[in-house]
């Protein structure tokens, strides 16, 4: 389960790549400004208004589900992904946790500027409708 800015630009095209690389259908959507979104994150610990954040909760709806934020999220995602994205997930982890949330966070302050910000959360095309939560 992917909580993204729906908003943003960048998260957007993120979540586009997702989809049409995941071809089992595996990875859930949600926008952090919805309702669910607050539902699930505010009573583990986690604010979905910080916009600059995305947040995955793994195994999701399972006992073993765990949230992860910034880079250790977009990892494990594209690890959900078929070809070499896991391995390059992978690849991705060997990095200090330090090192690739510094990375995320200058991304995340600029994207606004490089990748736009859009006015609402776009709906998702009918084919994929199922896939989004909230």
């Amino acid at each position: 389960m992917v909580f993204y800015d729906g908003v943003c630009g960048l998260c957007n095209k993120f979540v586009r790549f997702l989809l049409r690389r995941d071809s089992l259908g595996r990875i859930l959507f949600a926008p952090l400004q919805g309702e669910l979104a607050h539902a699930v994150l505010t009573p583990r610990g986690y604010d979905p208004a910080d916009l600059d954040t995305i947040y995955v909760v793994a195994d999701w709806q399972s006992a073993e589900e765990r949230v992860l934020s910034r880079s250790r999220a977009v990892l494990h995602t594209l690890s959900q992904l078929g070809a070499g994205w896991p391995f390059a997930a992978g690849a991705g982890t060997v990095l200090p946790l330090w090192f690739s949330d510094t990375l995320y966070r200058l991304i995340a302050r600029k994207r606004y500027r490089t990748f736009g910000r859009l006015e609402s959360c776009p709906l998702p095309p009918a084919e994929w409708k199922e896939r989004f939560l909230d």
